[in-house]
Order: C-alpha cells, then structure tokens, then sequence
C-alpha cells in the first residue's frame, strides 16, 4: 500500500490546539455547536446533536481514503472543543487541498481563534506538505465567511454557479478562493502580524 500523504498530527498555537478528530470528542462537537445553535445556519454544514456521530465517521472515512484529516478546535485556557476544521479534496499527486468544513462556537466568533487556526494549517500545508496551492470554498450567501477568507490574503478565483444542490433541494452558488505557494510569505507575515495585535 502506498503511504498516506495526511497524517494524523496536533498543532499547536497560543490560543488554540488542533487535535485529530476522534469519537472521543464526540460530546464536545456537540457542546460547541449547541453554543449558537449553529446547524440552524441553512448556509452551513454544521452537525445537530443527533447527528455529531456521523459527522465524526464522515470525516474520518475521508481520512482512511487519504482525502481528509478533520481536526477539533480545542481552546487551550479552557481545554474545551470550541469547533472543527480540516483538509479536505486532498490532491496528494498535485499537492493542492482545501481547507474547509471549518466552523466555530458562537463565543469564540470574532475572536483570535480563526485566524490562529487559519496560521497553523496553513503554515502546515505549506511547509510540511509542500503544497503548491490551498482552496477556501463557501456558499455564496455565507458572507461572514467570504469576508474571513478574503482577509486571511486569499484571493477569488471565481463562483461555480449551480455548484451543488443542498440538502433541501436549493442550488448552491459557491465561491472558491485561494492562497499560492509564492504567496504564503507574504500571507504568513500579515497572519502573525494580525495575532500579534491581539
């Protein structure tokens, strides 16, 4: 069997530790995303309670195919799970991924913690994987996302229209940005320049 080009790792910032998604943190998922209600976001793709379980195999099946490694956000003041996020559409041939599925509790929004997390993997995918480029996909409705993105330094490529339809039945225009190789020293030098002014 070839070797996996994603492999279960933690990073570790200030403020935040990310942690390979497990069954364990389970209870947690389902706590940060009660804090908000977040699955309520038509726009997003966060897990009810109900289905937290899932959202964990998911994940965690991508990963067995080498496509995904899905992390948990874990506040390290608190050591509580405050969202998730991971790679994702993994090209190891091409060395490009996306980073995505990245939500956070509502407390924690607005806060130093997206961009904390946004350094560490990126710095990740740059340096450790070799990446030549890393995708940021969002619905078009979702601006609060759109506007994150944008001010981590990505830029817009462009809107698949009629990208995909959702769950109940609506089409879904999605926008997709990104960050090159010869981008991210640039990129990297804004990042620590904003988590400095916390």
């Amino acid at each position: 069997m070839s070797q996996k080009w994603l492999n279960k790792t933690s990073l570790e910032g200030t403020i935040v530790r990310l942690e390979p998604l497990e069954k364990i943190h389970e209870a947690g998922i389902i706590d940060a995303a009660s804090d908000g209600e977040l699955w309520h976001l038509w726009y997003t793709s966060v897990p009810p309670p109900e289905k937290a379980e899932a959202f964990i195999d998911h994940a965690n099946s991508e990963f067995e195919k080498d496509t995904a490694l899905p992390f948990v956000v874990i506040e390290k003041d608190s050591g509580k799970v405050v969202g998730s996020t991971r790679f994702m559409n993994a090209d190891p041939t091409s060395k490009r991924l996306e980073i995505g599925h990245t939500w956070y509790a509502r407390s924690v929004q607005r806060t130093g913690v997206n961009t904390e997390c946004k350094f560490l993997l990126l710095s990740y995918a740059f340096e450790e994987l070799n990446c030549i480029a890393v995708e940021f996909r969002t619905h078009w409705h979702n601006q609060t996302s759109r506007t994150a993105i944008a001010r981590l330094g990505a830029k817009q490529d462009g809107v698949l229209r009629n990208h995909k339809i959702d769950k109940a039945g609506n089409l879904r225009d999605t926008v997709v940005f990104s960050i090159i190789r010869s981008e991210w020293n640039t990129v990297k030098k804004n990042l620590s320049f904003k988590m400095s002014q916390k």
